[in-house]
Order: C-alpha cells, then sequence, then structure tokens
C-alpha cells in the first residue's frame, strides 16, 4: 500500500509520550569533530520478561548545525539479523513490540541480549562536541500494551462519538478499485478518512484473527490528530465472534482445539492482554452464509469476562437478528455487560444503498470518558455512561441519572435502596423533538413520554421492592424507529 507508506514517513514526530517512572537505563556519548561522517555502536542490554521497548533521546550542538542520526540493532551476529529500524534525525523518541513499532522501525519481540544503538554523525564542525542522551524504558508487566502512555487526542471530560467494529485490506474489507474495474482488499486509510470526514472522535479496527493492522494504525496516528485509533481483533470462531478491543499482539482463537479447548480460555487469554471484549451480533444465525456468527459457545462462556454486547450491527436495529433481546437475557441473569454498537464497515466506498450496509458510524457508539484516549475510551465502556445512535447523528444526546439521598449515579451506576424507599430518575434527550422517551425497567416499558423541545429533561419515580432490577431509557424518534438506546442504572 505506497499511498500509506508515503504518508506514514511524512509523520516527523512520534506521538507525546508521558512518563510515570523513571528509565530503566541512560545511555549517554561524547561526540568530537572526528566523528564527522562516521557510526558508532551505544551497546545496552535488555532482560529477560520486556515486551516492549521504548528509547527516547536527544544531543546538544544542534544550535552549531550539529547532527547525529540514530538507528536500532538487537542481538544477531549479521546486520541483516540485528537490523530493527533506522529513523536518521527525524524522531526523538521511538517504540517497538512483537506487534507494533514507531514508523521507520521494525515490530520485533524483545528478546533477552545485547542491543545497540546505531549513531551516524552526517555533519559536526572543526572543534565542536556534543553529548547524546537516550533514556530506555522496558515494559515488562503482564499486561499487554505499550511503555508509555499517549497523550489524549482531547483532554476534557465529555461525550465521545465512534464507530466500534470494522474491517480493511488485513481481513475481509473489499471495495473497488480506483479504476472501478475490480474488487480489491479495501486500504485501511480509505476508512479512516471516512471516519474522519464523518467526525468521528474514535474507531476501532477490528481485524478477523489477526493484529498486522496494528503498527499501520500507529503510523496514520498522528496524521489523524483528531481520530483517535484504537487497535483490536475480532475473535472469529465456530463458536460465536467477539471484539477484544486495545488487543496489540495475537491471541489463540482455535475455539474447540486441544490448544483452546473452549472460549473461557480464549476470553482468559484476552483478559491477561489486556482487551475489553464485546460480543459481536449474538443472534446472527450461524450457517453457511456466516459460518459461527451466532454466539453459541459449548461450553457456556463465563460472561464474567466479558464486558459489553454488539447489541445493534450495521442496520439490525429492531431486526429479528439484533442483539437487544440476547443483551437483556443478560442482563436478567446478573451479568452487567454495556451495551454497544457497531457498523461492521467491510466497504467504505460503497453508495449502492442509503444508508449502504455496513456504512460507517452507523450505529455511533457514545462514550462518556475523562479524556480522548484509548484508556479512557474503555474506561468509560467499563463504566457504562454509553448510548447508542442509531443513526449516527452528530448531536443527538441521551443522559440518564437516578438520585437517592445523597447519592447520584449516571448510566451503568448502581444504588443500594431499601424497600418502599423511592429513587428519583432524571433523563435528559437533546435534538429529538417530536420523539419519545421509554422507560425500561427489567426489559419490559413500563411508560412513555413525549419529547416536546429540542433540549428536554424529565424526571420520574422508581420504588423500590428491595430486589434486584435494572432501569434504563430508550428514545423513538417521530416516525417511531428507535433512535438513541441508553445503559442501565442498577439497583439493588
Amino acid at each position: 500500500m505506497r499511498f500509506v507508506s508515503l504518508l506514514a514517513l511524512l509523520c516527523l514526530t512520534a506521538l507525546a509520550n508521558v512518563h510515570a517512572a523513571a528509565p530503566d537505563l541512560v545511555l549517554r556519548d561524547t561526540i568530537t569533530d572526528k566523528a564527522y561522517r562516521t557510526y558508532r555502536l551505544l551497546p545496552f542490554d535488555v532482560p529477560a520478561g520486556v515486551k516492549a521497548l521504548e528509547i527516547r533521546f536527544d544531543y546538544t550542538g544542534r544550535e552549531a548545525r550539529t547532527t547525529i542520526d540514530v538507528g536500532l540493532l538487537g542481538p544477531g551476529e549479521k546486520f541483516d539479523e540485528a537490523f530493527r529500524g533506522w529513523s536518521g534525525g527525524n524522531k526523538r523518541s521511538f517504540m517497538l513490540s512483537a506487534s507494533d513499532a514507531t514508523p521507520s522501525y521494525l515490530s520485533s519481540p524483545v528478546t533477552q541480549g545485547r542491543w545497540q544503538l546505531l549513531l551516524g554523525v552526517p555533519n559536526i564542525r572543526n572543534g565542536q562536541a556534543a553529548e547524546f542522551t537516550a533514556e530506555v524504558y522496558f515494559q515488562r508487566n503482564d499486561e499487554y500494551g505499550l511503555p508509555t502512555t499517549p497523550a489524549p487526542l482531547k483532554t476534557a471530560a465529555g461525550w465521545y462519538r465512534g464507530d466500534l467494529h470494522m474491517h480493511s485490506e488485513h481481513s475481509d474489507g473489499n471495495c473497488a478499485s480506483k479504476s472501478g474495474e475490480k474488487r480489491v482488499p479495501c486500504p485501511l486509510f480509505l476508512t479512516l478518512d471516512a471516519a474522519a470526514d464523518r467526525g468521528l472522535d474514535f474507531i476501532a479496527f477490528t481485524e478477523h484473527n489477526t493484529n498486522s493492522h496494528v503498527k499501520e494504525l500507529t503510523a496514520l496516528q498522528p496524521y489523524f490528530d483528531k481520530l483517535l485509533l484504537i487497535p483490536g481483533m475480532e475473535m472469529t470462531t465456530f463458536q460465536g465472534h467477539a471484539n477484544a478491543f486495545n488487543l496489540r499482539e495475537p491471541v489463540d482463537f482455535r475455539v474447540s482445539s486441544t490448544a483452546v479447548p473452549d472460549w473461557n480460555a480464549l476470553l482468559t487469554e484476552a483478559k491477561q492482554k489486556g482487551a475489553l471484549v464485546s460480543i459481536n451480533h449474538p443472534r446472527v444465525p450461524t450457517g453457511e452464509a456466516c459460518m459461527g456468527c451466532g454466539w453459541s459457545p459449548n461450553p457456556a462462556a463465563d460472561l464474567s469476562l466479558v464486558q459489553a454486547v454488539e447489541v445493534i450491527n450495521g442496520n439490525d436495529v429492531e431486526s429479528p437478528i439484533t442483539g437487544i433481546p440476547f443483551w437483556h437475557e443478560q442482563l436478567q441473569k446478573g451479568h452487567r455487560l454495556t451495551a454497544i454498537g457497531g457498523s461492521d464497515t467491510h466497504d467504505v466506498t460503497s453508495k449502492n444503498v442509503s444508508p449502504p450496509p455496513g456504512h460507517i458510524g452507523v450505529p455511533t457508539t457514545v462514550v462518556y470518558a475523562k479524556e480522548l484516549s484509548i484508556d479512557a475510551i474503555m474506561d468509560g465502556i467499563r463504566a457504562g455512561n454509553v448510548f447508542v445512535d442509531t443513526a449516527g447523528s452528530r448531536d443527538r444526546k441521551l443522559e440518564l441519572s437516578a438520585t437517592y439521598g445523597e447519592s447520584i449515579v449516571t448510566m451503568g451506576g448502581q444504588l443500594s435502596v431499601p424497600a418502599k424507599q423511592s429513587v428519583t430518575f432524571t433523563a435528559r434527550v437533546e435534538r429529538m423533538t417530536g420523539g419519545t422517551v421509554e422507560i425500561i425497567r427489567d426489559g419490559k416499558t413500563t411508560r412513555r413520554t413525549a419529547i416536546p423541545t429540542a433540549k428536554h429533561s424529565w424526571s420520574f419515580e422508581e420504588t423500590s421492592d428491595g430486589k434486584r432490577h435494572w432501569i434504563r431509557i430508550d428514545v423513538r424518534d417521530a416516525d417511531g424507529k428507535l433512535a438513541l438506546l441508553g445503559n442501565p442504572i442498577y439497583l439493588n
């Protein structure tokens, strides 16, 4: 994909990073004018158990036009075995792991042994000297991730809108070629561009059983400076599909094999690698048209290892295969799973029908998060203060809070309320004039109220019987179609 590679090379700086801890190693070297147009090596040892490596560096003498280029060599007797990348002078930090790397560097397992920084000095004037300093960070913990946290794209708390399910040429995404004469694997960049044009805040790429796209997302994130790119994998098995968000390395998806006897083994591995898991399109029939698409783990999966359910996939809002009834069943069993949606886009260029199947951002999952970062969006989904905009609008809003005494919670929250005590719920809806709010208690609609204005707030009371219940709201548009789907507040 030539144009994507060129675009990645234009990203001259890596994402800003913050460190909570001191570097594991600090390497220093003094460069004099004798180093003019020469190379030298700075060796350092990587211990066992390191999953990711980051290097941040700087040098003095730039004001005198000194230039020091940098690259990296890993263990190996020959240059081509040891070579891990070369960024010259255009990056002051870079990272690599088994599945991801900063552009200019090659993803590679961070194996134990002797590594070396490779320095090149294309220019240093007579009589000048410069000091090179490199901070080396090792990420060793069991939860997989980057050794540092990328800076958030936005630092304010608020509602962020995104699409949590899509595919590109890295799995089965396809589209018309540039000439339009044939179908080809669809470049990932086209989907990102469409998501940015649509005004989404975040997008999750969930390729089938592969993480080959992770490095490309890392390369493209600096270019898409207002669109958060979340890596993921659709764990695709013969007994159901599930998205693993923020998963950067492979998981063994071979459910029912000797290595992975059941879904619980797969879910446990995904959890160990830091992923948030959502069951996909659970009611889609399994068959030759969509092998393994329906959720049918055998034995039953431990849903304490699952955090969310894709209740709306593409345009199946209230079709026979919508995931809403499945989700309600799990809520009734006591599983607190956050409802989300995803377009399942495979062809972002399709314009044959309106809206196209799998049209990006339809539906949109709207997450309340403390900032626009991967960790914050994941935390927001786990917390459950989330609603699904079935039409993928840019401005519709749904909020629900509950108050008992001095306690106030939002969607996803819990209140403990003694029997015969009342809880005050407050719903706030925007841009749904002429529509209707529906109150749903334990899966059954109990009452409705009209929405007379563009910004509508309405309170209602629920009396506790001391038993466990969940209460949520939906919003229908003026034509009676489900427009906004809310997550529950839990009682007792």
